[in-house]
This record gives C-alpha cells, structure tokens and sequence, in this order.
C-alpha cells in the first residue's frame, strides 16, 4: 500500500508545534505573520490559515485583534479552588491591572437575587458591573450582586480603582470565608463580545458563584456574580491530593 503525502497544512501545523515545543516560538510571543508563513513553507494562504485556526482550537495559539497571532501557555493558569479577586489573578499573572465601571447603583432585588443573598421581598442589592483588563486588553466582564443591608453606602466607592474585596474587609469588617462555583463554556454573543473586543461565536468561560463572609460573627452569602472569562487568555486548574 503507498502511503498518502500528508496535506500541507498539517505538515505546517507539526512544523508550527515542533518550533513551540523547542522554544523557538516562545510562550507569549508573536509567531511569524501569514506572508512569512507562505514564504518560508512554500504554502498558500489558505492553508496557513487553516493550520493555524487549528492550532488555536487545539490550545497551542491564541489571536489578537489588530496585532497578530501569538503562542499560548499555561502562565495565565488560575486555581478554581483559590479565593481571590480578579485583580490579584491578575497581579499573580505578572500582568498590570485596571478597571472600568459599567454600572454601580442599588436596586430592589430580583426573585433569583432574594434566593441566592437570602434576602426578603423589598431588600436592595448593590448591582456593580466592569470590565477588567491586563495590561490595557479586556479580559474578563463581572456583573456582581451584594446584598444591601449588610454594605449600606458602598456605592459611594470608585470600583474603577478601588478592589470589590479590600473593600468589604477593609471598610466593612467583613472576613470572606468560601464561594460556590459554577463553570461552564459558552459562546460570545454580541454584547459580551463587544464588551471583550472578541469576535462573536468565540468560546468564553463563564463562571458563576455565590461567596459566603462573616459578617458580625455570622456568616451569610455576601456576593452572588456572573464572569465571563477570554478563554484565549486565562487556564484554570485544580490542585488535588490523595
């Protein structure tokens, strides 16, 4: 039986894989462009496009906008079990971090809020939305519910600087004790992928989770939120023991 040539654009996708795996395209950098792609396989277009679509499928690439394609790691890797903020995973990535607020008001609680804050019919939730970016490229949107009663004024607070948590224990005495997650994949839509400057249909991660704190010397659920994560820019990971 003779064996059937490979197409060239897996031949260029194992070329690309082989350059990774020996450092010669570092972790965070730029791969070649398209054009220099073309000239040094001697391929089309085409099919450096299509090599490189599957690489950024399969993990190995991740595109920006304007910019270019570039080689992705596992230094943006976050563990699901740790409690921190987003600005501190951030902080953690090497990476600078800002903020931009959305929205900040208080509002009466919706049916779904009132159940998960355990809140009664009438209570105010503090609703704060933001984008948060490293070093200036969005990669994540929150919207956050806290519960009114137990943080009265805190909408008088610039969440474009100031950290959502520092300012629950700082000001508030409040001690963050455990969160319940929720993790799943979905697709960009068109808000949300205006809002992370991604092109809709792209994956993004979405997390949504309930945070308990001690307020008072009783614990109560303190926080419920909605994040949706650049699924090119973060990997999450979850450290077990036996």
């Amino acid at each position: 039986m003779i064996d059937q040539p490979m197409p060239k654009y897996y031949t260029l996708k194992r070329a690309i894989i082989q350059n990774i795996d020996d450092d010669v395209y570092k972790v965070g950098a730029l791969i070649p462009s398209e054009r220099e792609l073309m000239a040094t396989y001697d391929v089309s277009r085409i099919t450096v496009r299509k090599a490189v679509d599957e690489l950024e499928q399969a993990g190995y690439l991740y595109k920006v906008q304007g910019k270019g394609t570039y080689v992705k790691g596992d230094q943006n890797k976050q563990n699901l079990i740790s409690l921190t903020s987003c600005t501190q995973d951030i902080l953690h990535m090497g990476m600078t971090p800002s903020r931009k607020v959305l929205k900040g008001e208080v509002r009466v609680a919706d049916k779904k809020r009132q159940r998960k804050l355990n809140l009664k019919e009438g209570d105010k939730v503090f609703c704060l939305s933001r984008i948060y970016y490293a070093d200036e490229e969005p990669i994540n949107y929150t919207i956050t519910y806290l519960p009114y009663k137990h943080f009265e004024g805190i909408e008088q607070y610039d969440f474009g600087k100031k950290s959502l948590y520092d300012t629950l224990e700082q000001e508030y005495g409040t001690r963050i004790t455990r969160a319940e997650r929720m993790v799943e994949a979905v697709i960009a839509y068109d808000e949300i992928s205006e809002l992370l400057v991604v092109e809709e249909g792209v994956p993004l991660l979405l997390f949504q989770s309930t945070t308990y704190g001690e307020v008072n010397g009783r614990e109560y659920p303190i926080e419920t939120f909605k994040c949706y994560y650049r699924s090119d820019k973060f990997n999450f990971y979850i450290k077990q023991v036996r």
